[in-house]
């Protein structure tokens, strides 16, 4: 099952389940819309995989299996 990280790991901007702007990469490396095409080009800076739309999981499914509060930065210059 999908982490759902709670937040860009360049920027920092919260991106809740049900945000549509999410993207990960096979890691679940997680990322705004945003960062994936002005800072890193389409390409995962941790991996140097592709960025997918992150699914939504839907809000009565959340109870039961909710997404993670861990929040999660990236040390890759390109973030800084």
């Amino acid at each position: 099952m999908l982490e759902l990280r709670p937040n860009c790991e360049c920027c920092d901007r919260d991106l809740p389940p049900e945000s549509p702007e999410a993207r990960i990469c096979t890691f679940e490396c997680t990322f705004c819309a945003d960062c994936v095409e002005t800072r890193l080009g389409g390409v995962c800076p941790n991996c140097g995989g592709n960025f997918a739309p992150r699914p939504i999981r839907p809000a009565r499914m959340l109870a039961s299996n909710p997404a993670s509060t861990r929040r999660v930065l990236s040390t890759n210059p390109v973030c800084a």
